[in-house]
């Protein structure tokens, strides 16, 4: 071997062993890992079904079947995150505390790095220390229910562990598409919705699409949204509604690969027209066209690095009924308002304190580049309007994520009052209403948050040449 040819083999491995060796005792990162898993959480019995108080009676079949799904996220400094996808109408907060609790306990994910988010399908189970009075519930329905909701939070766990278990080099994308079936529920009577020529009211038709391949670049899971109420069907069958629908109609497209669907600002949004399974259908394949359509476009790469931050702030209610106040009402109320009256009597008369504020949670990711901000409780699409006049266009925001307690109006929604800004709170058994300052409150935690988790906001183009 020649001198020369000598020399430059040696370089070559100089190269090799500083491109190869490990950093500080540490391999190089590939990037990316992801791992996905589900599992069915259709109840085995019929039960009494959560969203709709005109119902008079439990379940008494399946369309298909309702899911728990989990994609699971580890960076490139091994930091873990956990998406978590469900066909319920929303976890109320003891059962998320102890899904997120077991979560960390046997995984060490900690809780700003998981999210539950909840699809909002009004086809699905009541669960345990929810909606506890708009149902006519004897003692073995309260049984069955408390049965299922352990299950659940098992169930739940469960698959998180399953997700991490699969983890495997991956590359992550995404971008937001657009679809436009929802319809501003207060600003638009639903009864002359074939003669309206012009929709009024704020909307948010954005779509947005995580995309997850394999290092061979085989699709593994498409994480989606849309900001629209799944109340399409009011039968006595479970599904999962338009967004069950979605769900089955991309994996039809993507064999092997999971969709999952995320709730956005959906809570004053509604699919009209509704009331039937080839509407439900219809707006499923629509929704699905639409992540068809960003999953076939170029998408924007994630960089391997996840930031999260996670904090409940107080939100402060209105002052509570009188016991005076309370008899009044009960005079006049039936159904899940008399049901509500009585218990909030009984609490007087126990001397019992009612909340004066809520734990209200928040929370903000940011893999690579793309920022994720997650709000609990039924959210209107105001918040999601606000958000990206601070952020920009291209966020993604989740409501019914983490702890579904009620409505979260706007100012504007507060003002008028109605279902959203006062009867919800009744519905799902709070003492009173949220006070005027909420909107403030709740954006302006969301801006600190953002700063935590490293979110910057874009920059004023006004001026610039």
């Amino acid at each position: 071997m020649s001198s020369t040819i000598k020399t430059v083999s040696a370089s070559f491995l100089i190269i090799c062993s500083v491109l190869l060796c490990p950093v500080h005792g540490q391999p190089k990162s590939a990037g990316w890992k992801a791992g996905v898993a589900k599992v069915a959480i259709t109840p085995e019995q019929n039960m009494w079904m959560a969203g709709f108080a005109s119902r008079t009676r439990p379940s008494d079949g399946k369309l298909h079947d309702l899911w728990a799904k989990a994609l699971a996220l580890e960076d490139a400094d091994g930091k873990k995150s956990v998406l978590v996808t469900l066909d319920l109408l929303g976890l109320p907060k003891k059962l998320s505390d102890d899904i997120r609790a077991g979560v960390k306990n046997k995984y060490g994910v900690a809780r700003e790095d998981i999210i539950l988010n909840s699809s909002h399908t009004h086809s699905g189970p009541v669960l345990a220390e929810s909606l506890s009075d708009i149902y006519p519930l004897d003692d073995a329905e309260r049984k069955r229910i408390s049965g299922y909701s352990d299950k659940l939070v098992q169930n739940i766990v469960a698959v998180v562990g399953d997700a991490i278990k699969k983890l495997q080099p991956a590359q992550l994308s995404a971008r937001n598409g657009v679809t436009r079936f929802q319809v501003n529920r207060r600003n638009n009577d639903a009864a002359i919705l074939e003669r309206l020529t012009e929709l009024q009211g704020p909307n948010d038709f954005a779509v947005p699409v995580i995309r997850v391949n394999d290092q061979a670049g085989k699709l593994l899971a498409i994480a989606f949204g849309y900001a629209c109420h799944p109340t399409v069907l009011d039968s006595y069958k479970w599904s999962g509604d338009y967004p069950g629908f979605a769900q089955i109609e991309l994996e039809k497209m993507y064999p092997g690969a999971t969709a999952l669907f995320f709730q956005g600002a959906g809570a004053d949004q509604n699919p009209l027209p509704r009331h039937t399974v080839p509407l439900a259908l219809q707006y499923g394949k629509t929704l699905a066209a639409a992540v068809e359509r960003i999953l076939s476009e170029d998408m924007k790469v994630l960089s391997p690095k996840i930031s999260s931050a996670y904090n409940e702030i107080d939100l402060p209610f209105t002052a509570a009924p009188t016991k005076e106040e309370l008899t009044k009402y009960l005079a006049t109320a039936s159904g899940f308002q008399k049901r509500w009256a009585e218990r909030m009597i009984e609490k007087v008369n126990k001397g019992e304190a009612f909340p004066k504020s809520y734990p209200f949670p928040l929370q903000v990711w940011k893999l690579g580049d793309q920022p994720i901000m997650t709000l609990g409780g039924e959210l209107v699409v105001q918040y999601s309007i606000e958000l990206k006049k601070v952020f920009g266009q291209d966020i993604f925001v989740m409501g019914y994520s983490n702890d579904v307690m009620t409505y979260i109006p706007s100012a504007t929604i507060l003002r008028e009052g109605g279902y959203e800004g006062e009867v919800a709170a009744i519905v799902y058994g709070l003492p009173s209403t949220w006070t005027s300052e909420v909107e403030t409150s709740i954006v302006n935690g969301m801006v600190k948050l953002a700063e935590q988790a490293g979110v910057p906001k874009p920059e004023s183009r006004l001026f610039k040449k």
